[in-house]
């Protein structure tokens, strides 16, 4: 009887220790995009992001839709987008999916804001195909999509893309100058905390990295571009992406800079943490 009993005891015990793996197994594949060599017999069919104002709410507030998706032919083994939205140069908000067997995946958020604003989405489409003998590939693709808000007391609440009369343009030039001054004078403090020489770097804001999935970084192929590309979301997802992500609800961190050595031997992103702390993340490009 003690010794059927300390069998079931041990028993259990096997069983909730396999759960345990089981489930950190799960969590830490979810939490990971990883880059692996490209597969060219996969392509995806539809990959988009859209930033659309919907009405005016009242009490000086309108909604705005920030959607991303992605969709393919077939299921493969893992599917993951994450979506980036900031306003006005600041964090606004983070969206992510991920999905095993899967084929599609759709991120919708529907927001309020006041104030005349340009918000800025940035997605990373990901996935994971696996084959016999352990041979992992991927696919990799990003979207983005830009919105001018215009809510002033002296006109009807608006939005467009790119200004189609000389008032949008002037509004586009008021906000873009507003942002870019904000942005340069907090850039300007990281790169000389963290003692960078500017001049050996060609520098972009975040969501302009998406000129590289047509424009290769120069003196480089499209091919290790991409690899470079898919290596840096890795980074962004796993030291800038996730920990923010975990929180109640963003800082509004200062978009981050990515800085590209001119020799193309390592770049390097600065961006604030979860705790408003600036952190430097390093990507040896080995082309």
């Amino acid at each position: 009887m003690i010794k059927s009993r300390k069998v079931h005891i041990i028993t259990c015990l096997l069983m909730m220790l396999a759960m345990i793996l089981l489930l950190l197994t799960q969590r830490s594949t979810e939490e990971t995009i990883k880059y692996f060599p490209p597969d060219s017999s996969i392509s995806f069919s539809s990959n988009h992001t859209n930033l659309k104002l919907l009405t005016e709410t009242g009490n000086d507030q309108y909604k705005v839709k920030w959607t991303a998706s992605s969709s393919l032919e077939k299921e493969i083994y893992l599917r993951q987008d994450i979506s980036l939205l900031y306003m006005d140069g600041r964090l606004k908000g983070m969206k992510g999916l991920w999905k095993e067997s899967a084929k599609d995946i759709k991120l919708e958020e529907v927001f309020e804001e006041s104030d005349s604003s340009h918000f800025q989405a940035i997605s990373f489409h990901h996935g994971e195909i696996h084959y016999p003998n352990d041979e992992i590939k991927s696919i990799q693709q990003m979207s983005d999509d830009h919105l001018y808000v215009i809510d002033s007391p002296h006109t009807a609440l608006e939005s467009f893309k790119a200004p189609d009369s000389h008032v949008q343009q002037e509004w586009k030039e008021t906000i873009d100058n507003t942002t870019s001054q904000q942005l340069h004078f907090a850039w300007k403090e990281w790169i000389a905390t963290a003692k960078i020489d500017v001049n050996n770097y060609h520098l972009y804001p975040l969501t302009s990295i998406i000129q590289f999935q047509e424009q290769p970084i120069n003196g480089l192929t499209q091919e290790q571009t991409d690899r470079i590309v898919g290596q840096l979301w890795e980074g962004l997802y796993k030291n800038y992406i996730l920990p923010i992500a975990n929180q109640a609800k963003t800082n509004q961190q200062i978009m981050p800079l990515v800085l590209i050595d001119k020799n193309n031997d390592h770049l390097i992103v600065l961006f604030m943490d979860d705790t408003n702390k600036l952190e430097t993340l390093y990507q040896q490009l080995s082309v």
